[in-house]
């Protein structure tokens, strides 16, 4: 049952390159058999039979592919991926011994399946994952950046098959890329690719464990190579009169001759009509930008049937397919905004609602750039932070935040999973008015106010000023044993009303002015 062989298939004579020649040729058995012949795009000869009814040509496949029955019975047709018939044999050898063993009892189907899958080719590995991908939802732009980041690693690497995945190959790999000048967010969005790649291998049973779950991620915050800011509110109002003026004024400025600099340029009233259609509107995207936290591609898929300037309050139904968080929003919108908006359509003139609501140019950012410029915002900073159209939505949170939104409240608006990503990555901390803040911080006058008792010296655990027990203050409990006895029992105390007595225990100045003991002071206390 288990042989080797090569698939073969049919080419119509139409897809060959010209010229196409037939011919007559004879087998090993010298039977006589019809042919084509013609040089393939490489500039190679190539010989091939037609088939029955002439109108094609049967190819075989330059690899030979492994036919043989598992151990439940079912029959597997497999690639093998060798050219040379010697390997493949080898390769259907070891399937068959691996199935006996299943059969056997020695080895689970599992383990079986796992071996397989590590000798096979990562590529297939790699489209199945990317199927995976699809089927998920993942839309098509982080498919393309995928499949671009695993196919560059792995033909850096050299891997060929999904045993050669390890975390040695890879962690040289991340560590060249780091000695070349790759950023660390570069390096960790093709590290997180691959080992996304290892779970779903390990899901699927094509793997055990995922070889590449210990390699470390790179520190981002300590390479940041695009740290943007937000811009102030006169920036804005700026940027928003240069991006209404600049594509008229371009268009109207001498480039070259005498008048060079000057808007003396002929225009006809359709074309500066139009220029100036498309600087508001240009205008208005930035605008929607900035009070709403929408990213580029998102406003790009805004229909006029997605917004609602007429509910309460206005606002852009945002479809969960073209979110990056993949669910519905509905992004409020300000009422001076609302009223932009409602103008612009009114002088555009459309009503299909498939139309979208803003023509967003694909080439934005540069246009960003040369308003920047325009309007005498410098693209990057002393500190190195730069402004981009991305930058807006970090202007977005920012402005949030000095109006002094909660944070809460500025994550539901920025549609993010954690404040934190909100507070300490899309807030610009140098906009905020931190020295403004500690106004509300209470008075301390350090003058005025009630006057206390100075301290006791180090040390001294009992205070100055003591309550004496012989010199009682009328109405007072602290009265002295001996004025105590003589009141209650009416007697008379020789000792204590003795002239010596009173001579030795007569209080001092403070002590009779104010009823109290000074304070007396030993090494037990």
């Amino acid at each position: 049952m288990a042989h080797i062989y090569r698939k073969s298939y049919s080419r119509p004579l139409s897809e060959l390159p010209r010229p196409v020649e037939l011919v007559e040729l004879k087998d090993t058995k010298r039977r006589v058999y019809k042919a084509a012949r013609w040089v393939d795009t490489r500039g190679q000869k190539r010989v091939a039979p037609l088939t029955k009814d002439g109108t094609a040509v049967r190819i075989e496949a330059a690899t030979w592919t492994a036919k043989y029955r598992r151990a439940d019975g079912t029959v597997a047709v497999v690639p093998t991926g060798c050219r040379d018939q010697a390997a493949a044999q080898a390769v259907l050898a070891d399937r068959v011994r691996r199935e006996e063993r299943v059969k056997g009892g020695i080895l689970q189907r599992a383990e079986a399946d796992m071996a397989m899958s590590a000798r096979r080719p990562i590529a297939e590995h790699v489209e199945a994952f990317l199927a995976h991908l699809a089927a998920e939802g993942a839309c098509a732009h982080h498919r393309r950046n995928v499949r671009d980041q695993m196919t560059r690693i792995v033909r850096d690497c050299g891997l060929r098959t999904l045993s050669d995945l390890t975390r040695e190959a890879i962690e040289a790999w991340l560590a060249a890329r780091a000695a070349e000048g790759m950023g660390a967010r570069t390096r960790n969005a093709h590290r997180a690719a691959l080992v996304a790649l290892g779970n779903w291998c390990v899901e699927v049973r094509r793997l055990s464990v995922n070889p590449l779950v210990g390699v470390p991620k790179a520190n981002e915050a300590v390479d940041r190579r695009r740290e943007r800011r937000a811009l102030t509110e006169d920036e804005l109002v700026r940027l928003l009169a240069v991006a209404r003026e600049r594509p008229l004024r371009d268009a109207l400025t001498v480039r070259t001759g005498r008048h060079k600099g000057e808007l003396t340029a002929q225009l006809r009233p359709a074309v500066r009509a139009r220029l100036a259609a498309t600087g508001r509107e240009r205008a208005l995207v930035y605008k929607t930008l900035v009070l709403t936290g929408l990213r580029k591609g998102e406003l790009d898929s805004i229909t006029l049937a997605q917004v609602q300037l007429d509910a309460l309050p206005p606002h852009i139904l945002l479809h969960a397919a073209d979110a990056k968080n993949r669910r519905g929003e509905r992004i409020p919108l300000r009422a001076d905004l609302a009223t932009d908006i409602r103008q612009w359509l009114s002088e555009r003139g459309e009503v299909r609602p498939e139309a979208p609501l803003f023509n967003v140019p694909a080439g934005l950012v540069r246009i960003l750039d040369r308003d920047l410029r325009a309007a005498g915002i410098p693209k990057r900073d002393a500190l190195g932070r730069t402004v981009d159209v991305h930058g807006l939505r970090t202007t977005f949170a920012t402005h949030l935040s000095i109006g002094g939104v909660s944070p809460a409240t500025a994550q539901a608006a920025m549609r993010h999973s954690t404040v934190d990503l909100t507070l300490n990555v899309y807030t610009d901390p140098r906009l905020l008015n931190v020295a403004g803040a500690l106004d509300v911080l209470p008075r301390l006058p350090l003058s005025g106010g009630t006057r206390l008792l100075p301290a006791p010296a180090p040390g001294v655990l009992a205070p100055v000023l003591a309550p004496t027990t012989r010199f009682p203050v009328p109405g007072s409990s602290h009265m002295s044993t001996e004025g105590a006895a003589r009141d209650n029992m009416g007697g008379r105390n020789d000792k204590a009303d003795s002239p010596a007595y009173e001579a030795e225990n007569r209080p001092s100045g403070l002590e009779r002015a104010t009823r109290i003991e000074l304070a007396t002071f030993s090494l037990g206390s």
